[in-house]
């Protein structure tokens, strides 16, 4: 089995040489998205607002692959500071139901001035 590359539309073209995702032997593999719109628009101050987004772009990306967030298998969450973890965490569980992914959440900077949080996610192509 051969590895599809996935551009989505809908979120910020990649800013490099990789894609929005890769789906390989039933398991997408989705590039690290943040908090910017499909125009490349950072959207909100807040970590709250920023991680809405972040996690709407990372939806439409999984779509794009044939999946849905519902059936990620690992999460990994990217703050500017531990100290949003809590603002991060209550919106995330927003997006998530039982059983939660796996989730790794640490502390980075980010490559764009005014990003709080980036998130990537490995997801089943089916249940």
């Amino acid at each position: 089995m051969s590895r599809q590359a996935i551009q989505s539309k809908g979120v910020p073209p990649a800013a490099g040489p990789y894609s929005s995702a890769v789906v390989y032997n039933g398991v997408a593999y989705l590039s690290g998205q943040g908090p910017h719109n499909a125009e490349g628009v950072l959207v909100g101050d807040d970590i709250e607002s920023q991680t809405r987004q972040t996690l709407q772009n990372l939806s439409v990306v999984a779509e794009s692959a044939g999946t849905d967030l519902r059936q990620a298998i690992h999460v990994r969450v990217f703050l500017t500071t531990m100290e949003n973890f809590a603002g991060m965490n209550a919106v995330y569980a927003e997006f998530f139901d039982e059983p939660y992914p796996a989730r790794t959440t640490v502390q980075t900077g980010l490559p764009m001035a005014g990003m709080l949080v980036e998130i990537d996610a490995t997801i089943a192509l089916e249940a």
